[in-house]
Formats: structure tokens, sequence, C-alpha cells
């Protein structure tokens, strides 16, 4: 029975009920050590159908995906049904097969996939205990799926000592109240304490039931009598897990000397193996008999676990610094067989008292294992443990540099900074780059410029990695002395490093952009550069290829932190071509991407995006908030390409709506720069001033100058809408046509044929401006900008016409929410449910579920009649 627990109990039912409907949920348990979360959890899954459980240990807390492994056990008979590479990443990251090189977020997918797969019909439970010392690569995994639960028929449970940010809903547990305490106090002791013994119990335990369990049952019949203080003192005397478990520690001490010793390798160990337990202790089953019969450890056939966490510290920590030493020594030497490399590793790690290079090396081993499976934390963490291992100083620091570098690629910047801080210098290029790294994502894109232009950019790394922070600074100081570095510096077999820095100083250029971009044995970062100029370069289409190509390189290789960049240069592309749907679902993915992996420069500049994709759709709300988050973060981190793009997109936002002053008020308010960083901006800034009725010819022949070095038919056709726009007469008249002989059809078309209908009803040329008007109304339509097509319809009734409202709907995928939205699309593609969870992150039930929604919306019954909707 649980005691003081009633609402918490009756939330928990209400979720479990809840999934046997369909519906899924994850929530965080929080609350001191002993405060009943685990209880709580053991009660709800008393009462649950299908269960899946698995515990941190705090001795395995470093090896990548052990606690995901314990968890999804029971499940792994359903792998086969996993679309093949989800099976095959989480095979790889169990060490069933050869590491693949998947990334982290396949893996996370994979577990959502077969947690859906296993719960069938069925409601399933899913808890993680003693989630602080999960490792952090699991973690990871199962917060993943966690935050993607929607249809499933799953609740995901996670107890922990403290909050963490893991992005779910919490529960806190408090202390019991004193009406609770009471009770349980009375349950367990059987009312007979005397009232003084009674209140220095309930004291000392402070409301928390595991404390008053312990504490009463560790005392002696004279304690109980009240003869002698009730309690053994704790060390410290803090808290009351620290009185728990000097209670453990004083019912541990009443052991046989060869338990203790048994007792103290089952909590070095991670294994929970009891043969491996006694062959390092040097004992034998009956020796683990006593701490059985006293409720310390339960014992099945193959498992050896401790009854509470208090119980494996207590038995760890109250032994001596020799004795943990010679538990680690005694693991090494029986845990041999490859499958117990890493833990080998570790626990000679823990035996060493001073600088070990051949633990070192081991250890070095193993984070090159954990980096192949994806474990970046675990790996980070084991460059750090054989850095400080390390009796060469050069070793120290490239070891040290490397579980930085690692922890970066993690999206652990918390952990970058500290270890940067225990390296023994900063010269090298590899910490150069890495410093950079930290000071780009959680301090100033200013400043990582400045750490990298203090490096050697004979470094091809470097230079490169200069070009792309002073990009997204966007100082034209910076660029400019980038650009004078990178210039004296080898131009690689592309020229790409040479031929950027030209374009960004205003010179000519013509390296082959394409070729730099697809060679595969050029640096990755010079190929994204290669793409990035591209875009630059108004060749959006291609700049898109390249974008998609790069990110499969970075799927099949595991490059985190470049999934997310490129995926938001696939969105820009899409967006200059007038796709919004899919710009948004790139940008959408780009930045789910980057907030998993904490890389929140590039979620700041993806904001940006989305921000401009909900400001050209009309989302009012959306585009403000996006906006405004990410003009915050741009400002306090000097990320000035992100805070241009952010102004942008309210400026669009206003432009839409028919109000141009406020838009030309954010145009102005972004610094000027090279035109590479700021061109984009002038068209609308153009179109704001002529609208205000302050033309800018300036602006307007700034962008016809970009437009000639690009030769791009989409800039020159902006670039006449520009001359057009500052023009009077018949000369604009020639470069409204001129502009529209350039433009391939999307959305800069249409809003080419709104202005250009707009100026010919102004001049009461109804008929002439009908025929733009309406062609900038159905490609608003089409694309399903509601603004913008909003504007043609109250110029096309200016000019006489008689608009239907009741077809004024937009794009039928306007009637859906965001998510279905992206389903349907795919759906209507021909794609399947497994593979548009793949694709979106979701689980197979999931899709069906917004399918099954969006159908009455769309008025259709089958996945067949999608494309002909959506065609509607």
């Amino acid at each position: 029975m649980l005691y003081g627990r009633a609402a918490e109990e009756e939330q928990l039912r209400r979720l479990l009920t809840e999934a046997g409907a369909g519906a899924s949920a994850a929530l965080v348990l929080t609350g001191e050590a002993g405060i009943g979360k685990t209880a709580l959890l053991d009660h709800l899954a008393s009462g649950a159908g299908r269960v899946l459980r698995t515990t941190g240990i705090e001795s395995e807390n470093e090896l990548p995906f052990a606690a995901l492994h314990q968890l999804l056990r029971p499940a792994l008979d359903h792998l086969d049904l996993l679309p093949g590479p989800q099976a095959d990443a989480l095979r790889a990251a169990f060490g069933m097969t050869a590491a693949t090189g998947r990334d982290r977020f396949l893996i996370g997918l994979a577990v959502l996939t077969l947690l859906s797969e296993h719960a069938g019909e069925q409601a399933l439970l899913c808890l993680v205990d003693d989630a602080q010392w999960v490792d952090q690569a699991s973690l990871d995994a199962l917060t993943f799926a966690a935050r993607r639960l929607d249809a499933e028929g799953v609740v995901m449970l996670f107890a922990l000592r403290e909050p963490r940010p893991l992005g779910l809903a919490e529960l806190r547990l408090g202390r019991l109240d004193e009406a609770a305490t009471a009770a349980l106090l009375a349950a367990r002791t059987g009312g007979e304490l005397p009232a003084y013994v009674r209140e220095r119990v309930t004291a000392q335990a402070q409301g928390n039931p595991l404390a008053l369990v312990e504490l009463s049952r560790a005392m002696t019949a004279e304690q109980r009598a009240g003869l002698l203080g009730p309690l053994p003192a704790a060390p410290g005397g803090v808290g009351a897990a620290g009185r728990v478990q000097a209670a453990f520690g004083a019912q541990l001490g009443l052991l046989p000397p060869l338990t203790r010793r048994a007792l103290l390798v089952a909590a070095a160990d991670d294994t929970g193996d009891p043969a491996v337990v006694l062959a390092a202790a040097g004992a034998a089953a009956p020796d683990l008999e006593p701490a059985e019969k006293a409720g310390l450890i339960h014992l099945t056939g193959s498992t050896l676990a401790f009854r509470h966490p208090l119980v494996r510290a207590a038995a760890y920590r109250g032994a001596t610094f020799a004795e943990r030493i010679a538990a680690h020594d005694a693991l090494v030497a029986v845990l041999d067989g490859d499958e117990h490399a890493d833990r080998r590793a570790w626990h000679r790690a823990s035996a060493a008292t001073g600088p070990d290079e051949r633990a070192a090396a081991e250890l070095e081993r193993a984070a090159e294992r954990a980096t192949g499976r994806q474990g970046m934390a675990s790996a980070s963490a084991a460059y750090e443990r054989a850095a400080q291992l390390s009796a060469d100083p050069a070793a120290r620091q490239r070891r040290l540099v490397t579980a930085a570098q690692v922890a970066a690629d993690a999206g652990l910047f918390h952990r970058v900074a500290a270890l940067l801080e225990h390296g023994d210098g900063t010269g090298s290029p590899e910490a150069a780059r890495v410093r950079a790294a930290l000071e780009l994502n959680a301090g100033s894109a200013a400043e990582a410029v400045r750490v990298l232009l203090g490096a050697d950019f004979g470094e091809p790394a470097i230079a490169v990695e200069a070009v792309h922070a002073a990009l997204s600074a966007g100082d034209p100081g910076l660029v400019a002395r980038v650009c004078e570095r990178a210039l004296a510096a080898s131009p690689g077999p592309h020229g790409t490093l040479t031929g950027v820095a030209l374009l960004l100083t205003g010179q000519a250029t013509t390296p082959r952009w394409e070729d730099a971009a697809r060679d595969a044995g050029t640096l990755f970062s010079e190929r994204f550069l290669a793409a990035r100029a591209a875009y630059a370069l108004d060749d959006h289409r291609l700049a898109g290829e390249l974008a998609a190509l790069l990110l499969d390189h970075c799927r099949s290789h595991g490059l985190l932190g470049w999934q997310a960049t490129c995926l938001h240069l696939l969105a820009e592309s899409r967006l200059a071509l007038g796709a919004l749907d899919l710009a948004g679902q790139s940008a959408a993915e780009g930045l789910r991407h980057a907030e998993y992996a904490g890389l929140d420069h590039r979620a700041c500049h993806l904001r940006a995006t989305l921000a401009t994709v909900a400001a050209l759709e009309g989302d009012e709300a959306r585009c403000r908030e996006l906006a405004g988050d990410a003009l915050a973060h741009a400002t306090a981190h000097d990320i000035g390409s992100a805070a241009a793009h952010a102004r942008h997109a309210l400026a669009l936002l206003h432009l839409g709506a028919g109000d141009p002053a406020p838009a030309l008020a954010h145009l102005d308010r972004v610094p000027p720069g090279p035109p590479m960083l700021t061109a984009f901006l002038l068209p609308g800034l153009v179109e704001a001033a002529a609208r205000t009725g302050t033309p800018r010819p300036d602006a307007a022949a700034g962008y016809e100058r970009w437009a000639r070095r690009t030769g791009s038919p989409a800039a020159l056709a902006l670039a006449a809408r520009c001359r057009a726009l500052t023009s009077t007469g018949e000369q604009a008249e020639d470069h409204f046509t001129a502009a529209l002989g350039h433009h391939e059809p999307g959305l800069e078309c249409s809003r080419t044929h709104l202005l250009y209908g707009e100026w010919l009803r102004r001049r009461r040329r109804r008929t002439d401006a009908r025929r733009h008007l309406r062609a900038a109304l159905e490609g608003f339509d089409r694309a399903g900008a509601a603004p913008w097509a909003a504007r043609a319809r109250a110029e096309l009734r200016g000019t006489g016409e008689v608009i239907d409202e009741t077809a004024a709907t937009g794009s039928p995928l306007g009637r859906l929410t965001p998510q279905e939205r992206e389903v349907v699309r795919l759906a209507a593609a021909g794609v399947s449910n497994r593979e548009i969870a793949a694709q979106l992150f979701l689980s197979p039930r999931t899709v069906g579920h917004h399918l099954y929604r969006a159908f009455p919306k769309l008025g259709v019954t089958s996945r067949r009649q999608l494309a002909d909707a959506l065609g509607r």
C-alpha cells in the first residue's frame, strides 16, 4: 500500500487508462532519494498488462546504450518489423552487429518504432528508474522517443532525483505530510514504538518514506524500547538520504567479511551477473545468503540486484580505498572476452592510482568504439579519463581536446568548456576549432571568428571554418580579415575557399561549386561552403540538390551537427523556390535535430527560416514568436546573419498584410554588409520604400550590380522588379516585363505579377491589371501564401472583378495542422506509413492517427484519393 500518494497514483492510472484507448504520454517523476518514486512505479506496474523496465546504475553510466538494452531486451524479437536502417542502427548500438556509423536520431526513431510495435493493441508501460544514472546515449534515445509519442498507446515514465531539461512534463514528489508519515510508521512498526521514539524517527526521516522504513528497520530491540539513541550516526549528518545510507551501512557491518566483499564487488560491477561477482570476490553462492536474508539484495538464477541504490552506495562507499581498488582489479581479471572490453577498460581505469598508459590506451579504444555507436557522451568521458591517466603531456592534451571535440559533436557544450579549462595549452589547430565551436554555439559568433583568426590558416579546416563563422557573425570587419587570410592560404583543389573570399570582397570568381560540393575526398566543411555559395549566387535549384546530397552523407556518417546545417540550407533553397510546405518541413526537421543535439546557434538560424515561412503563410503569431526568439538569441550571441533573416521575416509579415512602413523599419535596422550576406534583403526594402513613397534607387542599383555578378535568372528578375519600382512611365513597365521574362513560375514570380497588377490598376488599366492579378492570385493560392492571396483578391475587387469568396480557401493543406500537413503531403506522393514515420520522427501508428484525422478535413476516405484532393 502507498501512503500519501493518492493524487499522484490517480494521475498515473489515468495515463495508463488513456493508453488503453490509444493515447500516449511521457512524464518525469522527480524527488529526492527514498521519496517513493520507485514504489510508485512498482505500484503502477503491478496493475499494468505489458511493462518494459530499466534502472540506471551509477557504475554503468559510461557504457553507451546499456540502459536502453536492458529496457528493450524483451522487445527485441520485434526488430525485424522495423525499417531496415532503423533495425541496423539499433543492432549496431547494442553491439549485435558491427558499427554502421548511423546517426543517433535514427537510433531514437528505432526506439519509437519498436515501442509502437511491441505495444500492439495493448497499453505499454515503459519505466526508466534512477534516470540520473542512465548513460547519456540511452537517455538521449529514450527522451527522443518520449517527446514524439502520440497515438501508440505507450506511457513512458522517467524517475530521477533532480529535475533536468528533458523537454517532458514533470511531476515532483514531495515529502509525506504528518498523517501519511504516522500511518506509514505505524504500519511498519506495528504501532508499538514509544511516542518519543516515534517523534525522533519522524524528525530524522523528514517525511522521506524510505527513511521511515529503513531507520525503523535498523533499530535494535533496545532502541525500539527507547533505551538507546534510536538511530545510527549518519556520515556528515545531513539529509534523510545520508541517514538512510548510514542505516544500510550499519546493516552491512553485521554481515560476514566475505559477504561484504561480494557486495562491494557487486556494487562496482554493472553486469548484475552473480557468477561474475562470485568469481571476482573469490566467494561462493552461500556467501550471498546473509545479505539476501537481510533483504539487502535480490537474487534470481541470472541476476543480482540491490534492493535500493543507497544499499549499493553504502556497500561501495563504506569500503576502504584499497578495498575498492582490489574490487576493480578483480573484475578486470574475470571479465574476459571482446564483449567486456569496455568494462575492463573502465575497471582498470578505476583501479589506477596514478598515470597509467595501458589503462589510458584501453580507454581511448573504448572511446573510439563508443563514437562508432554514436555514444558520444560516453566517448567524451572515456577520452577525458584517458587524459587524466596520461603520463605524457602531449598525449594528455590530445586526449582532452578530443574529449572536448566529441562533447561538442554531442551538443554537450557545458562539458566542452570544462574540458578546455583543464587543457595544458591552446595553441593546436584542434583546440582552436573546439574553442571556436564553443563560442559559436554558446558564446559569441564574432569571438569564434577571432579565435580562428589566431590559428594557422595553413590548416584547411581552420580557414574554411573561419569563413563559416564569419558568414554567421556577419560583421564586415571580421569578414574582411578572414577573406584577407583566406586569399593568402592554399586555394585547395577546387578553389572554393578563394572563390568565396573573392565573392565576399566583391571580386570576380568562377569556381566549380558543384564539383567541389560533390567531391567526397574534400573536407566536408568545404563541400558545404561550395553548396552555400551556389545558394548565395541564386542558383537555388542546384543549392537544394547539393544540400540533399550532403544531408545523405551526414546521415550515413553520423555527422550530427552538420545534419541540421544541411537541412537549413535545403529549407532556404526550397523557400527561395517558393515551395513553402517543403521549406517548412525541412526547417522543422532541422530545428528538431538542432534542439536535440543542443546546437543553439543553428537552432537560431532555423527559427528565422521558419519565421519566414510563417510570414508568407500568414501565421502572424507564429512568425512573431519565432522571429522574436531568433532575434533575441542572435543579438545576445553576435549572430548577425540570423538577425538579418529574422528581421526579413518580420518585414515580409508586414508586406503581406499591406503595411509597408514597419517592414521598411525592420529592414533599415539591418547593418550593411557584403552583398553575399545582405543582397537578399534589398528587393523587400525597395518594395517597402516604394510603397511608402520614399523610393530607394540606390538599393535597386546595388541589387542590380549583385544580379549582374551572379548572372542568375532569378536575381536578374528581382533586379528588374526593383528597377520597375524605382522608375516611372514606360520605363517601369519595361522593367516589369523584363522581370517576368526572367522569372520561373514560383512565389517571386507571383509577387512580381502582384506589383505589376497594382501598378497597372493605379493607372486605370483594369483589363491589363486583371490578367496579372489573376496570375498572382493563382500562384499565391497554389503556394499557400494566404496574406498575399488576400492582397491579390483585394486588388482584383478594385478592378471591378467579382470574387467568389467561397472559393478562397487557399491550399487544401491549409485546413490541416502542421503535422497532419506533412503526413498527408507524403502519403499523397505514395510514401508508406513506415517511410513517413522514418522521415518525420514519428511512429507508424501516429502517422496512421494523423491520416485518420486529416481524411474528413479533406473530404476523402482513402489514401488513393489524397493526390486528387490536393490537386484540386
